[in-house]
């Protein structure tokens, strides 16, 4: 073999090794911008339903397609591209408004043009109460975040979705609002933990429907708060197995 069989042999390997390496990349992208994208969860909003630690898959083409399904969020077209609205109930990952750099996951409670209020923690749509009976207690801090039992709410949105809420304290801010009636192109968010999140009672506001990235599809991993999917040592005692692969309702 000839020095320049020799060279050019090496420069195809590298050639290939970096194509492949794009290749890869490109299909990642294309994968996270209009088929899934994983997200974690920080905070304790949505308990019951998500806890800290929690991660899962978003669908991003369940709504369609606006800017911020792109890496970065760029500013190249503005609305929605082959979009459909979410349904009452659906738990979604959308960009807080005020600071679009931010991901924030709720459920959707109120659609364009819904009247939404909360009277000593009874949730009203449309000046209709929604069905709200207790179904127990949790003791358990991991689920609640508090040591002592808290109260668990189901509640049955008109469209037939039930799903479990927190009360962690009776009488809280949260529990008596003002009657909040929802734009055009926008949607009421609220969370499961409803004396702890911070949704569209307070400062997020309406969550126009060009925030939203996607549905909150299914919980692939899942591990205690405080520790890091990458210390593989603590999964034994830290890793919230009975979580894995179940379906966000």
């Amino acid at each position: 073999m000839s020095v320049a069989d020799k060279s050019e042999k090496k420069s195809g390997g590298l050639g290939e090794t970096v194509s492949v390496i794009v290749q890869a990349l490109l299909l990642a992208l294309v994968i996270r911008t209009f088929l899934f994208q994983p997200f974690s969860i920080p905070s304790g909003s949505m308990r019951p339903t998500l806890l800290e630690g929690d991660y899962l898959f978003v669908t991003k083409w369940s709504y369609g397609f606006s800017r911020y399904s792109l890496p970065f969020g760029p500013d190249l077209f503005s609305g929605r591209i082959w979009g459909s609205d979410p349904a009452r109930g659906d738990v979604v990952v959308f960009k807080f408004p005020p600071n679009p750099s931010l991901d924030y996951i709720k459920r959707v409670i109120g659609l364009p043009g819904d009247k939404v209020q909360m009277k000593d923690g009874q949730l009203f749509i449309n000046g209709t109460a929604v069905p709200r009976e207790k179904v127990g207690e949790i003791n358990n801090p991991d689920i609640t975040e508090v040591n002592r039992p808290v109260d668990v709410y189901r509640e049955t949105l008109p469209n037939g979705v039930s799903y479990d809420t927190l009360d962690l304290t009776p009488n809280s801010i949260g529990d008596n609002t003002r009657e909040f009636v929802v734009p055009e192109g926008h949607f009421f968010m609220m969370g499961d933990n409803r004396d702890n999140s911070t949704d569209s009672r307070f400062n997020v506001g309406y969550v126009p429907s060009e925030n939203l990235v996607g549905k909150a599809n299914i919980i692939f991993f899942s591990i205690a708060d405080g520790a890091s999917p990458l210390e593989i040592w603590k999964w034994p005692s830290e890793m919230r197995a009975s979580r894995l692969f179940n379906f966000v309702r």
